[in-house]
């Protein structure tokens, strides 16, 4: 790990002057807004269209995105593009992204294991992506995992009770959330993974409905 330094207390003091998605990206690369910057390969930005109609947020980058410098590129990304097929979202056309844009990360041998972030560390990060869905201003917004949506819809946010269903959100046109695909692959059976996955999917499938209703 590199040596901490002083850092600010927000990605607002790293914004550029001219506000665009490329200004944001390039100006997030740069971004010491809090101290997870120290230990990460490098800053993950969001990554898809412009006019998605679909936001997909995540927490973090992890280990395979921190590496590869984009979002859902790992084992839980796989699973995410796997369950998005077969809701009938293309994933080509979502717009992915995280509420923390480094990999906050403990070390465990040669491994790296993610470790949540702070509140502070959310809301330091929080700006970058508020900003990227003004800019794409989506039809539907999904939050995965309870990071997401409690940064995004709800302090108070429970994905277990309150998921697959429709919320009003002044960041876009519909909200909804739903468990975060990492958790599939932290199931302990074939059984519980195969129920997780089916719940996942049809989280989906309503966001796959909105999608092809009539633009509000």
């Amino acid at each position: 790990m590199r040596a901490a330094k002083k850092t600010g207390t927000s990605a607002l003091q790293f914004f550029p002057a001219k506000i665009s998605m490329r200004s944001l990206y390039d100006a997030a690369r740069r971004c010491e807004g809090c101290p997870l910057f120290q230990n990460a390969t490098q800053t993950v930005f969001g990554t898809g269209l412009l006019s998605s109609a679909v936001v997909l947020v995540g927490e973090q980058p992890g280990h395979e995105e921190d590496l590869q410098g984009k979002p859902f590129v790992g084992p839980a990304g796989r699973v995410l593009e796997e369950a998005l097929g077969e809701a009938g979202i293309d994933r080509a056309q979502a717009y992915l992204t995280n509420v923390v844009k480094h990999f906050k990360w403990v070390p465990r041998g040669k491994r790296r294991l993610h470790e949540k972030p702070s509140a502070r560390e959310i809301a330091a990060c929080l700006p970058w992506l508020e900003k990227e869905i003004e800019l794409i201003r989506p039809k539907v917004l999904v939050c995965l995992g309870a990071t997401a949506a409690q940064a995004l819809l709800r302090k108070d946010f429970r994905v277990t009770l309150e998921h697959g269903r429709v919320m009003e959100t002044a960041l876009a046109a519909h909200a909804v959330a739903t468990i975060h695909p990492s958790s599939i692959l932290r199931q302990r059976t074939p059984e519980d993974r195969h129920r997780a996955e089916n719940g996942f999917i049809a989280d989906l499938k309503v966001v796959a409905r909105l999608l092809k209703s009539p633009r509000r």
